[in-house]
């Protein structure tokens, strides 16, 4: 890795902590066009899912405030997969998982 890319700050306890700069180099590509369209399938499927589920809580059918967790929950994948999508990069393939697609 290149010095100039590195950053260094030291905390309230004397500890030297070092970190990367460019975050965004360390997500490479790791999947391919199937993946990706998967993934965006997938991604767009569960958040038309969140915001019929939105719509269900709205409507008071389902009244406990809980459903709110499962909406954002589930929109939050939903975001996550479509990201993923377009960035071409699976996290469970970074962190060294082998994924069928």
């Amino acid at each position: 890795m290149d010095e100039n890319q590195l950053s260094e700050i030291e905390n309230s306890d004397g500890n030297r902590l070092v970190f990367n700069d460019k975050l965004g180099d360390n997500m490479q590509c790791n999947i391919g066009a199937k993946g990706k369209a998967v993934r965006l399938k997938m991604g767009i499927m569960a958040l038309v899912f969140a915001t019929l589920l939105a719509a269900v809580v709205l409507t008071g059918v389902l009244d406990s405030v809980l459903w709110w967790y499962a909406v954002a929950a589930i929109a939050f994948g939903g975001a996550f997969s479509v990201f993923e999508a377009r960035a071409g990069w699976c996290v469970i393939r970074a962190m060294g998982f082998k994924t069928p697609i």
